[in-house]
């Protein structure tokens, strides 16, 4: 992976396809990292496109990083700055969960930057489930996550998922049972970022919401409906997948994300 000092951090992240490539930056969930868009990485670059994915400040590749810095303003900050520092121009911006809310602050804040802006498994909304989020949190700060990685599973993954494809969720598994205590930080500030949807009246960029039908964070209308409502932008939901859509689904996610980059640039043109 290669490094950007960017925003008082430092990211990790891969950059492939041809540089003249339109770009696509993908942004990935709590819990994941980069490579949750590996099967999304190599489709795009087949079709010419130049494809940023990068690790959040505390989590994968990148450094790491105090609670103080990890709240959702200050990771929008972080994506932008690299946005910059690669010299991408326009791109289109990509994130699940996390990342989605990423996407949605980049959408508000820096329209600038931005082509088009889809989130998979996000809210535009506070956190509806801080109750039943914050002990979770609270156990992964002083334990880590291996004691409760079927509940992350849960979470984080469809029933379909969970039931039928042990080969994509067993390595996830392993690679959350081995999350340590920092991460509670993350999830901390996950948990307890701001509401959206009044900054986004008035957005001026095409956003697409994927939702999925097995999503046990945020079901629709949350992850999709309300987005749209939000954003005047489009939804779409996706059978057979859970909070983590771009990766159960990423043939499928792949083909709405193609079509949408495709509008973007009519309407943009």
């Amino acid at each position: 992976m290669r490094s950007a000092a960017v925003n008082g951090t430092t990211l990790a992240y891969i950059d492939e396809g041809p540089r003249e490539g339109t770009p696509i930056v993908f942004s990935h969930s709590l819990f994941f990292d980069h490579s949750m868009f590996d099967g999304h990485l190599a489709h795009f670059t087949r079709e010419g496109f130049r494809v940023i994915a990068y690790d959040h400040r505390n989590q994968g590749g990148s450094a790491p990083a105090a609670r103080g810095e990890l709240d959702m303003d200050t990771l929008t900050e972080d994506a932008a700055a690299l946005i910059e520092h690669l010299g991408l121009g326009k791109c289109h911006f990509v994130g699940n969960s996390l990342g989605g809310f990423i996407a949605l602050r980049l959408a508000a804040r820096r329209p600038d930057l931005l082509l088009s802006v889809t989130t998979l498994g996000a809210s535009a909304e506070e956190e509806h489930q801080l109750a039943q989020f914050a002990p979770l949190a609270d156990h992964l700060t002083a334990h880590g996550a291996e004691q409760i990685v079927d509940t992350l599973m849960h979470i984080m993954f469809g029933d379909t998922s969970l039931a039928t494809r042990p080969e994509l969720c067993a390595p996830w598994r392993e690679f959350m049972a081995r999350l340590g205590p920092t991460i509670g930080d993350s999830a901390y500030g996950v948990i307890h970022r701001s509401r959206m949807v009044e900054e986004l009246a008035g957005c001026q960029v095409p956003v697409l919401a994927i939702a999925g039908s097995e999503d046990h964070a945020y079901p629709q209308p949350i992850s999709g409906v309300n987005i749209a409502a939000a954003t005047g932008g489009t939804e779409v939901t996706v059978e057979g997948a859970g909070h983590s859509v771009a990766v159960e689904q990423t043939d499928v996610v792949a083909e709405h994300l193609a079509r949408h980059f495709a509008g973007s640039s009519v309407s943009l043109s």
